[in-house]
């Protein structure tokens, strides 16, 4: 199937922007009542739930009345706790939203609560999450800098990024939340045998009962909204953010989305989810990693066109 991907720029939504908005209204003189579905965001790392009050207020400022809940849990420390068990803990508030709205639901996760929203579609059979979008979101992994492992032991701090896959692909190193996706180029099979997360996310090459669950649950996604861009600083690359990755083998050469094994093999449902035109890639210069939830030309263009 021919990719449809397309990356854009905040420049380029303006038109389709105002298009959306001229439907929107078309349908709200029509139908003579407007409503919009609940939305949930999940918080990035050593964050908590209050560092996405802009995120939540550019929202009811655009949609007011949408119900948005911001999950208090797994702050600051407390957000380097297994992946795992965060994806259970935060999805068990999504469910206990979801249940409640009738017409389903929007998901958005920053940095690291980008895969974590990720994991929790993919955990959740039956599920009536509409929008997905991950917001600068290490979604394909991470292999960067190591400069912020200072809550870790000194032994781990000392080591080079090249070495550290040395403790985080052991029993103890998957207690932590980065270990659980940080995917080094130059030791994929340990990266396949030691990390107990992201690969059984991915399916794959890593056989597990739940592939196939896995991946009906994320290709049942209403749409998917993946949001990066070069000036990040923290996600790295950046283009994980896309569903994209460093090759094997060494950290210069960049796999595009729709040429990852992912992707061509159609894992998750990327793939078909891309086919029928709900993925929807936007690459945003200039925009810092802590900056992407409060910035308002971010929201316009590549948000709130798709919390309808």
């Amino acid at each position: 199937i021919f990719p449809t991907t397309v990356a854009q720029s905040v420049r380029d939504c303006p038109e389709r922007h105002n298009m959306l908005s001229f439907a929107l209204v078309v349908s709200f003189l029509f139908s003579a009542v407007s409503a919009y579905k609940p939305v949930v965001i999940i918080h990035g790392i050593f964050d908590d739930y209050k560092s996405m009050f802009d995120l939540r207020d550019m929202i009811v400022t655009a949609h007011p009345g949408t119900n948005v809940t911001l999950i208090d849990m797994y702050s600051d420390i407390d957000s380097t706790e297994n992946m795992w068990n965060q994806v259970h803990g935060f999805g068990e508030v999504v469910r206990k939203v979801m249940n409640e709205a009738d017409d389903g639901i929007h998901l958005i996760g920053f940095s690291q609560g980008g895969l974590v929203a990720r994991g929790v579609v993919q955990s959740l059979s039956n599920h009536s999450i509409d929008t997905f979008v991950a917001l600068s979101s290490p979604i394909m992994g991470q292999f960067g800098d190591t400069s912020f492992f200072d809550f870790l032991p000194s032994f781990v701090r000392n080591l080079l990024r090249e070495e550290v896959f040395s403790f985080f692909y052991t029993k103890i190193g998957q207690d932590i939340s980065v270990a659980n996706y940080w995917n080094d180029p130059y030791h994929q099979s340990e990266y396949l045998k030691g990390n107990t997360f992201l690969p059984i996310l991915n399916g794959g090459h890593s056989l597990n009962s739940l592939a196939a669950e896995n991946k009906t649950a994320f290709e049942s996604l209403g749409r998917v909204v993946l949001i990066g861009g070069p000036d990040d600083g923290v996600i790295s690359p950046w283009q994980s953010s896309q569903f994209a990755f460093y090759a094997e083998g060494n950290n210069k050469t960049i796999v595009a989305t729709n040429e990852t094994e992912l992707y061509r093999d159609d894992w998750i449902g990327l793939k078909a989810i891309d086919a029928r035109r709900d993925l929807h890639i936007y690459t945003v210069p200039g925009v810092q990693h802590t900056h992407w939830h409060g910035n308002k030309a971010v929201f316009d263009c590549c948000i709130e066109p798709w919390l309808t």
